[in-house]
């Protein structure tokens, strides 16, 4: 998004809004009330969420966006993705001058979702928590520790970065072209790890496990595993006959798989391992090995 000239405003004396009382309305409220962020308060759809979040906050219940508009200088839309831009344009009936449009989109760029905001003297932002919100009243605690990704007009992009750090997380400013991106790996991380383990789990009650028993099986390897990954990265948590270069054990659990789309999941995220041991171990020849996967 273009650069707007804005006059800039003390970290702690944006006025702060939100519309959608959700769990991520409520969380964010939250977590910036504790840090000592000003909450103007809560528009939603369902007034009586509205009243939750606001006294969950401290701060008050609007029953119109022209009240919220007015008593803020910062506007969260923490709405479902595809509402943000109808939440949006509804706002563009009032002054939106000198305003901040926020939203929390993962995928969406703060461009994408305002387009034209330039026209009304507001700027633009996405803050997304790299972060599972699964708690309206809960999740707040754990924001501190959280990692929030943001990109949006320059005019008070430094200052969210500055704002948000001071609260506790890490933040990382990127382009709005790379959502999307930033995205997908987003969710290779979080969501597709759960596809993974799922495989697992099926393949062990093909073997006699239950599912209960299977889960309490892999629970120790999957637990450690992940602290290595995080402590050493996936290069120094690798193990397994792919760093090992064994193909012919590679290829007896190629094998094991009855539908080719199992099969292929196997195989891809193999082809990815051997691109990580082959940074872990340079001097090895992972020919034979690439060739069994690709076979």
């Amino acid at each position: 998004m273009v650069g707007t000239s804005a006059p800039s405003v003390p970290l702690n004396a944006v006025r702060i809004a939100f519309i959608g009382a959700g769990k991520v309305g409520f969380s964010l409220g939250k977590f910036f009330a504790e840090g000592g962020l000003p909450i103007a308060g809560y528009y939603s759809r369902s007034v009586e969420s509205a009243h939750e979040a606001a006294a969950f906050t401290g701060s008050s219940c609007f029953e119109s966006l022209a009240e919220l508009v007015a008593a803020s200088d910062a506007i969260f839309i923490t709405v479902p993705d595809g509402a943000i831009s109808g939440v949006y344009q509804n706002l563009r009936a009032y002054d939106l001058t000198g305003k901040q449009l926020c939203h929390c989109s993962g995928s969406l760029a703060a461009a994408e979702v305002f387009p034209g905001l330039e026209e009304t003297g507001a700027t633009g932002y996405s803050l997304h928590p790299l972060f599972p919100v699964s708690s309206k009243t809960g999740s707040y605690r754990e924001l501190p520790g959280a990692f929030f990704c943001i990109e949006g007009d320059e005019a008070h992009l430094a200052e969210w970065k500055q704002r948000l750090e001071a609260l506790g997380p890490q933040v990382q400013v990127i382009p709005g072209s790379a959502k999307k991106r930033y995205h997908a790996a987003c969710a290779i991380s979080s969501n597709l790890v759960c596809a993974l383990v799922q495989q697992s789990l099926d393949m062990l009650v093909a073997c006699g496990f239950d599912g209960r028993s299977a889960l309490g099986a892999i629970t120790p390897l999957v637990r450690a595993n992940m602290e290595h990954i995080i402590e050493h990265g996936p290069a120094g948590a690798l193990t397994g006959p792919i760093e090992r270069n064994d193909a012919t054990t590679v290829a007896s659990h190629l094998q094991c798989f009855d539908a080719p789309e199992e099969r292929e999941l196997y195989r891809y995220a193999s082809l990815k391992l051997v691109e990580v041991a082959q940074k872990k171990h340079p001097e090895a020849d992972y020919a034979t090995m690439r060739e069994t996967l690709k076979a």
